[in-house]
């Protein structure tokens, strides 16, 4: 006969097992349809891979981890209200995204309800600058750092150039167009002229109108600052009326998933820049990059590209941070990121406490000519590599941080 004590603890081991078994929720903000639905895909595979390895090793604190994903529709109102979606689901962080606008607008959200939250695709410099916070950390690059690499290369490369900026009206358009007119000298705008894509219902007869202007102007550098089908649509004008001969044209902010849309062949030749391609691990011995870029092959058929290693990465981190902390709690979960040094997919990154910017190498990139492209197994090798500036020297000094945050000096 079983003591009470004895069958009162059997009784509630069942109940026990249960609760440790709790699947652990991370939110995917992403678009899964509109204009940044292909960037979405890829932040999903990536994500994917990073929860099926970590579940593979015994998951987080002794649980698993589930996906838990909601359309954004890359509106920012949108994913603001995924946001109270997904704290009544009970995730315990959220990720995604494709422009700053929606990580500007839903961070803060997150921010309100206590998540963490991680923006993939945000660059503008507000995100981890004047409107930076304690629950907000961003793993991608910054626009400043885009522009830092682009710029020393082109003094180098194309010095006392004229340029024409065709740029999207919004917080990374407006941030991305003054960090690099900074950079690249550019900053007089009677010389170097620009025109303005508006942030929503643009139409064909907008982006022809710009690169009109652009053509009918004595510029040598063409700088376009949009981003999904703005940008694909933008580039196959500009093909039509010829501009990438007698201009170089420029793409700060260049994914995988944009050539594969726009087309190699309109592509061509286009210089912008990469925190990673599938070439860095092998460029760096990185043992797990590699790694991700094989398994990444094998279940998708394809070189995974930045968008998808930056999903992989930020839930590969947070993991390791909710590991480190011993719990899932985002104040333990934060005090474990802050000025964590790790290398995963490439070189050393670190966690920035100040900011919570994540300050990694970042590199400048040339499309390849399209008649090498179709000589991949995949027809995907899009990049080469044409130069490379350490985080640390491409990232904003914290006088600078400091500059733009005026009396807020600690992030709230």
């Amino acid at each position: 006969m079983f003591h009470p004590i004895l069958l009162f603890t059997l009784l509630l081991l069942p109940l026990a097992s249960a609760n440790a078994a709790q699947p652990i929720r991370l939110g995917l903000n992403y678009p899964s349809t509109g204009n940044y639905k292909s960037e979405g895909l890829e932040l999903s595979r990536g994500a994917l891979l990073a929860v099926d390895e970590i579940n593979g090793r015994g998951g987080v604190l002794g649980r698993p981890l589930q996906l838990v994903s909601l359309n954004s529709a890359a509106r920012a109102e949108k994913a603001e209200a995924n946001i109270d979606r997904f704290a009544s689901q009970g995730t315990v962080m959220v990720f995604g995204g494709a422009n700053s606008e929606e990580a500007l607008a839903a961070g803060q959200r997150a921010r309100q309800l206590g998540l963490l939250y991680f923006p993939t695709l945000g660059y503008a410099n507000e995100i981890t600058g004047r409107d930076g916070h304690r629950h907000l950390f961003r793993e991608s690059n910054s626009a400043w750092m885009s522009a830092r690499v682009l710029g020393e290369y082109l003094s180098w490369h194309m010095p006392n150039r004229r340029y024409y900026y065709i740029s999207l009206d919004d917080a990374w358009g407006r941030s991305m167009e003054q960090a690099l007119r900074e950079a690249t000298k550019s900053r007089d705008r009677a010389r170097h002229g620009y025109s303005k894509i508006a942030e929503r219902g643009a139409r064909r007869g907008d982006y022809l109108a710009a690169l009109q202007k652009a053509a009918a102007s004595d510029a040598d550098v063409l700088v376009i600052v949009l981003l999904g089908q703005d940008l694909v649509q933008t580039m196959r004008l500009a093909q039509t009326l010829e501009l990438g001969k007698r201009m170089q044209i420029i793409v700060p902010n260049l994914t995988q998933s944009i050539v594969e849309q726009a087309g190699p062949l309109v592509m061509e030749n286009v210089i912008g820049t990469e925190a990673w391609t599938w070439r860095v691990p092998k460029l760096v011995d990185s043992v797990e990059g590699q790694t991700f870029v094989d398994r990444f092959i094998a279940q998708h058929q394809a070189y995974p590209g930045s968008t998808a290693a930056s999903a992989y990465g930020i839930v590969r981190q947070w993991a390791a941070a909710a590991q480190r902390a011993g719990s899932l709690d985002s104040e333990a979960v934060i005090a474990a990121m802050e000025g964590h040094r790790y290398r995963l997919l490439k070189d050393e990154q670190y966690w920035r406490d100040f900011d919570h910017q994540n300050v990694q190498s970042i590199y400048a990139v040339r499309v390849r000519n399209r008649s090498e492209i179709m000589q991949d197994r995949f027809k995907q090798d899009y990049f080469t590599i044409i130069h490379r500036m350490d985080g640390e020297e491409a990232a904003p000094s914290l006088d600078d941080w400091q500059q733009e945050r005026g009396d807020q000096l600690q992030l709230q």
